[in-house]
């Protein structure tokens, strides 16, 4: 037997004790988290006070405190800031309290002003404590979230694997492994008695995923959907397929394969900044861009600007716009060969031009015009290649980043992943990134993705 399969011999007190440690771990992180945020208002009380005193009495300071804390509490709790996933996500973590934390500061000066409490609290107080309480609370959020995913994730949550006649999957290492066959539990939905003893099995368990042969999946399915946690079959067959969620049609399953990344709202609130941006960032530069322009037909012929088919959003192929930096006659339209240092392709001012990310300004008619967005995955040329690879047979996945429109700059180029793509990795680290992006999209991720860029204008990779 292999070290897995003698890791499934059924042992109670070991499950017991199991479950145990990940629910032990999941209530202090919870209880740390919210007494964080408790010493994060008081922080914010007191370099309040301390800016602005207030002339009350301690009672009178005192209450309106507590209840602020209390009030913030209970819709912190309403609003899960205390679950699993804020304790390992950082967005849902801040998103969550901040939502608490404005709800109850609403709360509170409305009780304020009823009760006419605003003589004995300076307003000037109150104001420097929320702005110092909301940004403290969001920073210490960020870095208990950041560090329990990285440090505590394996053993915040009490999961379980039960293995049906088959073999256990060799990546189940450090899971609590189950046999069902050892302790003769079966997929029986006419037996109580089975029912039971997987009830009890999975009492104080967060999630079950059950392996088990095609035929078993239907049985297994039924058997979980009254479990009351999270379960889960493993289903080999769709590895390739990798369905987002399943839903229906006409009474029939299917499984969701692709989906927007961005709802309407954000789809609006994204194409508004990339509006609100361009237009006066494309007036201020025009000067410049002009001069670029003139310096660049002195320079060598040929036209101003260099067209050049790349993938848009949906797959769809548009003309990106860029200030010609290479010798006309020696282009490469399909993207083939990327731009080496000393390239004797790039002319004088197409260096200069590279080097400082100057020659990317045109692409800011590309965003006016709805084909690119200041922030998304790069597009690339058809024929880019790393280690003489198409870009999309390094990775299948390279596919996916575009469901959002392509960007200027994006989470890949300030992370420095930029330039040319001399091996597989330099692809599959803008992938990576790429699809992270898409996944976690929001608007002031965007604009913090925009504020970095300033710092990778000239980067070292740019030639």
């Amino acid at each position: 037997m292999s070290r897995i399969d003698l890791a499934m011999e059924p042992n109670t007190s070991l499950l017991r004790q199991s479950r145990l440690v990940s629910r032990n771990v999941f209530l202090g992180l919870s209880a740390a988290l919210c007494l964080a945020d408790i010493i994060a208002l008081l922080i914010g009380f007191l370099v309040g006070s301390t800016i602005a005193p207030i002339t009350g009495t301690p009672t009178e300071v005192a209450a309106p405190l507590l209840a602020g804390i209390l009030v913030f509490g209970v819709l912190a709790f309403h609003n899960q800031a205390y679950d699993a996933r804020c304790l390992t996500s950082a967005p849902c973590s801040c998103r969550s309290a901040a939502l608490a934390f404005a709800s109850s500061t609403l709360i509170c000066f409305l009780i304020i002003f009823a009760l006419k409490a605003t003589d004995s609290l300076s307003l000037a107080a109150i104001f420097v404590g929320l702005l110092c309480s909301g940004w403290i609370m969001l920073l210490q959020r960020l870095f208990i979230a950041r560090n329990v995913a990285r440090h505590l994730s394996d053993r915040l949550f009490a999961e379980l694997m039960i293995v049906d006649n088959c073999a256990a999957p060799e990546n189940a290492a450090g899971m609590r492994l189950v046999n069902a066959q050892a302790i003769g539990l079966r997929a029986d939905l006419d037996d109580p008695s089975m029912l039971h003893q997987l009830g009890s099995l999975l009492q104080g368990f967060d999630r079950v995923i059950v392996v088990c042969p095609p035929d078993g999946q239907v049985a297994w399915s039924q058997m979980l959907k009254g479990s009351n946690i999270l379960g889960e079959i493993v289903v080999p067959e769709m590895d390739g397929i990798a369905p987002l969620s399943v839903a229906n049609w006409r009474g029939t399953p299917t499984l969701v394969v692709a989906r927007d990344p961005l709802n309407f709202a954000s789809r609006i609130s994204k194409r508004l900044l990339d509006i609100t941006i361009t237009i006066p960032v494309l007036g201020f530069l025009m000067p410049l861009m002009v001069v670029i322009a003139i310096a660049i037909k002195l320079d060598s012929p040929g036209p101003i600007l260099f067209r050049q088919q790349r993938i848009g959003r949906g797959n769809r192929l548009f003309r990106i716009m860029k200030f010609r930096s290479m010798r006309f006659d020696q282009a490469d339209d399909t993207g083939q060969l990327s731009a080496r240092r000393d390239d004797n392709r790039v002319t004088r001012v197409g260096r200069f031009i590279r080097s400082t990310s100057i020659d990317e300004l045109p692409q800011l008619i590309n965003v006016l015009l709805g084909e690119m967005s200041l922030v998304g995955p790069r597009p690339h040329a058809l024929g880019s290649t790393a280690e003489d690879m198409l870009f999309w047979k390094v990775d299948r996945q390279y596919w996916h980043r575009h469901a959002l429109k392509p960007g200027i700059t994006g989470l890949a180029q300030i992370r420095g992943f930029r330039g040319a793509t001399e091996t597989k990795r330099d692809i599959l680290n803008r992938i990576a990134a790429d699809l992270e992006y898409m996944n976690q999209w929001s608007l002031t991720g965007d604009i913090a993705i925009l504020l970095r860029t300033i710092n990778v204008i000239y980067h070292k990779k740019a030639f």
